[in-house]
Order: structure tokens, then sequence, then C-alpha cells
């Protein structure tokens, strides 16, 4: 486990967040289809918090795309490195995700984040901002719409409906499986919509939720249970 902090010159305001949100939005690549489904790695990031010990802990898991195997893992625990602000999660959970991806023993391919890319107030949730700092190729797959508006899929797994923030469309509404609440999907960085709804479903063979997220999920709440005991 890797223990961090914020860097240096990090955020610690609402005023420098949204202008460090503001100088790199412009930076998102928007134009790219990235890697086709199924093929090399796809990585899924996700963070659990203590607050009232000021922790935070970030996992990364690394699958390989075709099988859905586990390839590598790894975590990293730090201190919160900036209250809590909608629309600004990432500042909080961006240090220690870092880490954990920089602690992996492989190249993590697709990274799949528990959370917003374009599907965020300002075009910039974590997916996207995680994409442009890193280079890598993101996406955000979501529980909630956040503030937009949808129609309903149809019942099939596979059916989608425009996520949309007035004519707008910022992510899908996307069914991974029949007849069960949808998912909600938006490109972060260097992904195309199509492609990263086409992702969601590789990933989503028997449950809701990716299987990078699950697999995440569990390995961060791990991961603060040891911190925690520390």
């Amino acid at each position: 486990m890797t223990t961090v902090r914020a860097p240096a010159g990090w955020p610690a305001t609402e005023e420098a967040a949204l202008a460090v949100q503001d100088e790199l939005r412009g930076r998102v690549i928007l134009d790219e289809p990235g890697p086709a489904p199924g093929t090399g790695h796809v990585t899924g990031v996700d963070v659990a918090y203590d607050d009232e010990r000021d922790l935070v802990a970030a996992a990364a898991v690394v699958l390989d795309a075709a099988t859905l195997e586990t390839v590598a893992e790894a975590t990293a625990v730090g201190r919160v490195s900036f209250p809590y602000v909608p629309g600004l999660l990432a500042f909080r959970e961006i240090p220690t995700v870092r880490a954990a991806l920089d602690a992996l023993p492989c190249p993590p391919g697709l990274v799949v984040c528990d959370g917003y890319g374009l599907a965020h107030p300002r075009r910039f949730g974590l997916a996207s901002h995680l994409g442009v700092l890193t280079g890598l190729p993101t996406i955000g797959v979501a529980k909630n719409p956040f503030t937009f508006a949808y129609d309903d899929p149809g019942a099939p797994r596979g059916s989608h409906a425009p996520l949309l923030a007035g004519t707008e469309e910022v992510g899908r509404a996307l069914r991974t499986r029949d007849a069960v609440k949808p998912v909600f999907v938006s490109v972060g960085h260097r992904v195309s919509l199509d492609n990263a709804c086409a992702h969601t479903l590789a990933l989503t063979p028997r449950y809701r939720l990716p299987e990078t997220t699950r697999r995440a999920d569990a390995l961060c709440r791990g991961a603060l249970r040891e911190a925690r005991s520390e």
C-alpha cells in the first residue's frame, strides 16, 4: 500500500479549484474512439473515505478486457486533500487515485471511473480530470444521473437514452441488465460515447455495475479497513 499526500500547489479553496477546472477542461480530447472493447487492459478505480480520520483510500484494479480476469491491483491511502464541495469531488480523490495507478506493475489501458466525465455541471468530472492529467483514455460510469434529464431506456439489456443538459447530450442512460435500473455513462478523455457504452456492456456480463467498479470498490474498502487498524 502506498501512502500519499496532495502534491505541492494542489488547490485548497473552491475558487482555486474552479480555476484549475477552467484551465484543464479545454484539454479534454473528444475526437478519438479509444481502445476497442474486449482488447488490452481495462482498469477500474474507486475510493473510500473515513471522514472522522480524514482518510481516503483508492484502488486500481486491472482486468484483461477479453476475459475479465484480474491482472494486477494496487492501493493507496492518503489524507483527504480538499473539502467536500459538490462538483469538485475530483480534488478530494485524484492524488490517491493517481498514486494507486502509478503503483500498478503494468499499463492500465482504459480507465473506468465510478463517477462522471462530461456528465458534470462544468463538463469536467473525475473521469475527464484524471484523463487529462494522465493522458489515459477514461470513461465515467455512474450509479445516478447527477442533475441531468433522461427518458427511461427500453427494458432489454443494451437499451440506452440520451442524458441531457437542455438539448446537449452529455452521456447516456444505459441498461446493463434487463429491466434493471440503468447506469449513466459519459466520456472522460480520448474515448467516444459509443465506445464508452460498448465497454460498459462488455464489463457487465452479470451485474448492473461494471466488474472494474465492483472489484475496485471491494479493494479500496479493504485498504481503508487496513489503514484504520494501523
